[in-house]
């Protein structure tokens, strides 16, 4: 495949009667025969620490891909959260940091590269340095801004709900949409589920609500995915949620913001595992007028920060700015390579700086 790259994007609403509108069809035939015709063998990639909409989208697409008769394989650059362990059941990820030689030998082999939820290479963690100068064709299906990833084909739209969205507008109008069956329809829809928090943000567009309906015509069980994503923790992780909000929240009022904070120490005590803090950002913002809600949490090699706002408040302005991060405006993360106590030092000291625009969203929300 030469020439390119074909950016795709996708602005599927129109803002006044929020239609769906197509995909460019000329561009989509050509993928679509360029596929058929070129590819044997691939390999999908999520962003490292994935979440749900990371690996629902992936495993989704790798189903629909065998489905197809591709040889397909998901590598996710590291571990990811044990109460995403239910999905994938006919074809489990390889995690890059534990079979280094077959995940190569895999890329090595691929026909293409789908490279799913993350909009920097530096997403894939120390997967980035084997990929990057591959000459391998990409793929790159993603909802998050400015994606800087160069690509052969790129679906990118900040405002669809999920990636796992962005993957169903893909099979369907590349016309993949006829190997979908249970298992992918179910690993697409907790992708939605997962980003929109059970369809209480981000989720506005009746389009989405089309494509949630889809898949459960074709069986996806919404019941089942809700307990799996938000009912599927262990007794640790529920005690260490409440030493957060009782002993580690911190309030401040006159900017409307809460901060949360973990010390590996802490997580050690609770015997952590990935993806036990997932949506503990969220719980600050139900308190009447806060803004922005903020979490640090001290790893071995870093400090992984989430951030979470109400309104137009941009937390992805903020984590760029000072985190090492980026991401959605309500939505971002971050990161520090920092003692963790300079690193909540640091946010304490940029925090007031954006007094006034904390101040003004307050105000909207009474």
């Amino acid at each position: 495949m030469k020439g390119q790259p074909y950016l795709i994007s996708l602005h599927l609403y129109e803002k006044s009667l929020y239609l769906l509108k197509r995909f460019d069809p000329i561009v989509c035939q050509k993928i679509k025969e360029w596929i058929l015709a070129a590819v044997k063998k691939a390999v999908i990639i999520p962003h490292i620490n994935p979440d749900g909409d990371a690996i629902g989208s992936a495993y989704g697409l790798n189903k629909i891909l065998q489905n197809s008769g591709i040889s397909s394989v998901v590598i996710s650059p590291g571990d990811f959260p044990t109460n995403l362990s239910w999905l994938g059941k006919s074809a489990r990820a390889l995690v890059y940091e534990k079979e280094t030689e077959r995940c190569q030998k895999l890329i090595d082999e691929a026909d293409v590269l789908f490279l799913l939820d993350f909009n920097d290479i530096k997403r894939i963690g120390k997967l980035k340095d084997f990929v990057a100068n591959k000459s391998i064709p990409r793929v790159l299906i993603d909802h998050h801004p400015d994606p800087e990833i160069a690509a052969d084909y790129l679906f990118s739209d900040t405002e669809v709900s999920s990636t796992a969205e962005l993957v169903y507008y893909f099979i369907e109008e590349t016309d993949f949409i006829k190997y979908i069956d249970p298992e992918s329809a179910e690993a697409l829809l907790t992708g939605i589920i997962a980003d929109t928090g059970s369809f209480s943000h981000n989720s506005f567009r009746p389009g989405m609500y089309r494509i949630a309906g889809k898949l459960i015509e074709l069986g996806a069980n919404k019941e089942r995915i809700n307990t799996h994503l938000f009912n599927n923790f262990s007794e640790k992780r529920m005690r260490l949620l409440g030493h957060c909000l009782s002993l580690k929240m911190e309030i401040y009022s006159e900017y409307h913001t809460a901060l949360i904070w973990l010390s590996k120490d802490e997580l050690k005590e609770y015997d952590y595992h990935p993806g036990d803090t997932e949506g503990f950002v969220n719980y600050p913002l139900s308190i009447n007028g806060i803004v922005l809600s903020v979490f640090f949490m001290e790893m071995p090699d870093m400090v992984k920060i989430s951030f979470r706002s109400k309104g137009n408040f941009p937390t992805n302005m903020l984590s760029s700015a000072y985190f090492n991060g980026g991401g959605h405006k309500n939505a971002s993360g971050g990161e520090l390579k920092v003692p963790i106590e300079e690193a909540l030092k640091l946010f304490r000291q940029v925090l007031p700086k954006y007094s006034d625009q904390l101040k003004e969203e307050s105000l909207k929300l009474i």
